[in-house]
């Protein structure tokens, strides 16, 4: 179950636990690098969660610190292992370090909320809906280029729909999301937003997956300052705060921070201005059918 969970959650859940570790024993980093002839610059890495974590390295931290609990240090051996794994995303051309990093956290989240003003969120595009966004954000990219990150954002709903359990992926869209007629000025693209609107409220109707609509007629609310995504664990990692594209680049921020608990309050806030899962379908559907026929 542990590798489920991604190299990069299991990273974190590592150096939390070894962070929580040296503090009981009443241990600094400087006296960790000097009993196992480590620089502490090492130390922080581990503890951090920048880097991956050998068996050999975990082995003599625990005996540092005294561990004898049979089964934590199973546990615990078996995340490190984790840690050394290569993301399946890995391989994708991803230029934005934190983007990457989010990816890692979102493979392993159980509960995924998101907010968005004006584009259908990654995890719900269709690969046509895709290729267009990424055309016009993607600077100087060939049909090659685009061909592939549309492919990632179609391969990061499969996986999560593919992990046991699936995790509860909940979306909150302004209207303006749902009326933009993307693809409309594209060569044979008249059909890719009805079919993109068509899709959610399909995936709307299985379990797992909520989709709701804040309509025009609420005004102007939070959300409309940008797009952000919170991530819950099972494990003990608090949450993750994604906020896409923050000057000129993305933003994750972990824990328990005042800021992540704001958006998480605003984020509830939100829900009170939606639409219903069932109206919210419902309007969908109304508006695909008349960008079908207009």
């Amino acid at each position: 179950m542990a590798s489920d969970l991604g190299p990069v959650v299991q990273r974190a859940l590592l150096s939390t636990e070894l962070l929580r570790l040296r503090r009981e024993a009443g241990k600094t980093q400087d006296d960790v690098a000097k009993a196992l002839d480590w620089s502490v610059s090492k130390v922080i890495r581990i503890e951090g969660g920048t880097v991956g974590t050998s068996t050999t390295d975990l082995q003599a931290l625990l005996r540092f610190y005294g561990m004898a609990d049979a089964e934590r240090v199973e546990r615990m051996t078996r995340l490190a292992k984790g840690t050394r794994e290569r993301g399946w995303w890995a391989s994708y051309p991803i230029e934005d370090q934190q983007f990457r990093n989010y990816l890692g956290y979102e493979a392993g989240a159980s509960y995924i909320r998101v907010f968005h003003p004006s584009l259908v969120p990654g995890l719900l595009q269709t690969m046509d809906y895709a290729r267009v966004i990424l055309g016009q954000f993607v600077k100087d990219a060939s049909e090659e280029k685009i061909e592939t990150l549309a492919g990632l954002r179609i391969e990061r709903q499969d996986r999560l729909a593919e992990r046991e359990p699936v995790p509860h992926r909940h979306f909150i869209l302004d209207e303006a999301v749902v009326r933009r007629h993307v693809g409309a000025l594209t060569k044979n693209g008249r059909g890719i937003m009805p079919a993109q609107l068509r899709h959610m409220v399909e995936v709307a109707q299985g379990d797992h997956l909520t989709i709701q609509i804040i309509p025009f007629n609420k005004g102007a609310h939070f959300g409309m300052q940008g797009p952000f995504t919170l991530l819950d664990f099972d494990a003990d990692l608090g949450e993750v705060l994604y906020l896409e594209g923050l000057r000129g680049g993305d933003l994750v921020m972990t824990g328990r921070d005042a800021q992540i608990i704001n958006y998480r309050e605003k984020y509830e806030d939100l829900e009170e201005w939606t639409l219903s899962p069932e109206e919210s379908c419902e309007l969908m559907t109304r508006i695909a059918d008349e960008m079908s026929t207009a």
